[in-house]
């Protein structure tokens, strides 16, 4: 199948890989010349400019925009919305708010054009373990490009199949992709997922901080420990209640450094946690552990813990994200 890629930076440019890999062809463009060449390279057909990006596929043509969240994205597809025919689908894989979703897909519409928003979760590790993919929008046009999903979805894999799913359950989600409902569904559930991912990081960063100051002189001498915490995270890692693909990145950081001494602890935080608050506020649903993670990574631009550190190490393993560069 044919998809064209707008956006070639890590999570982009993967995921052409991963098509281009399953036998798909993907046509590609980005305002940095060197990142089509690239993969052009590598088997795809590198796009100039939008419009011959349009003109090189074949209807009905699919199009694909991993772009940051905003104006940029907006531009985009305003751009892509005049030169599209009917029958053509946008597809919107960044972090953009569910709203927005709802709002460009009204508009879309008036153009007889299908608009997708696809969560897309997996990191820099996509490429090889596959992608986590919630589909919101058209539903013809998703099962239209349903091959397109199922490649890049990580498939069964080795993962047990759940106890008491069954027939009357089965769909998609066992192999790592679904379409989860109407417009904004897809980035909706997507934002959800980020704001648990807070959450999940936070409880982690807390308890390797509270295990690193075990032996803090504050304490009675005969109640202090020197802990190893490249031993425990490791240790958990096997068979413990805990074990996650978080808990790996952790282990992983700190066999490489214990004191992880490369991180300052400054945390950024995407925008969906910031969203999954505001759901929470609007639907007046009590989410304290999201809102205090969301908070802490506000904190953490002014007072850096070792907690932290193991957050950024934690976000620089899973989506390659590097801590801002000091200003003077």
């Amino acid at each position: 199948m044919q998809l064209g890629m707008v956006g070639l930076g890590r999570m982009g440019a993967n995921i052409v890989r991963r098509l281009i890999r399953a036998g798909h062809s993907c046509v590609v463009h980005d305002t940095n010349p060197e990142a089509g060449k690239a993969l052009a390279a590598e088997g795809a057909v590198n796009a100039t400019s939008l419009a011959a990006l349009v003109d090189t596929l074949s209807a009905p043509r699919a199009v694909w925009i991993m772009l940051p969240a905003g104006t940029v994205t907006e531009n985009t597809i305003a751009e892509l919305a005049a030169l599209l025919a009917p029958g053509d689908t946008i597809i919107d894989g960044g972090n953009t708010y569910w709203k927005d979703d709802i709002r460009r897909a009204q508009a879309l519409a008036a153009k007889c054009l299908a608009y997708l928003d696809v969560g897309t979760s997996g990191g820099v590790w996509g490429l090889e373990r596959g992608y986590c993919l919630m589909i919101g929008g058209d539903k013809d046009a998703a099962d239209r490009l349903d091959p397109i999903f199922s490649a890049l979805a990580p498939g069964r894999g080795a993962i047990p199949a759940t106890r008491h799913r069954g027939e009357a359950h089965a769909s998609t989600a066992e192999r790592g992709y679904l379409h989860c409902g109407p417009s904004g569904a897809g980035h909706y559930v997507k934002m959800i997922h980020n704001g648990i991912e807070y959450g999940m990081m936070q409880a982690f960063a807390e308890g390797f901080d509270i295990l690193r100051n075990a032996g803090s002189e504050r304490l009675p001498a005969e109640q202090r420990y020197d802990l190893a915490l490249a031993d425990i995270a490791e240790v958990w890692r096997r068979g413990s209640v805990v074990t996650s693909w978080l808990l790996d990145l952790t282990a992983e950081a700190l066999a490489e450094d214990g004191a992880l001494t490369g991180f300052s602890g400054h945390v950024d935080d995407s925008g969906e946690g910031r969203w999954t608050v505001e759901a929470a506020v609007e639907q007046a649903t009590p989410a304290e552990v999201l809102t205090s993670a969301l908070y802490t990574r506000f904190r953490s631009r002014q007072d850096h813990t070792f907690a932290e550190k193991v957050l950024s190490a934690m976000r620089k393993g899973f989506g390659g994200h590097q801590e801002p560069k000091k200003t003077a």
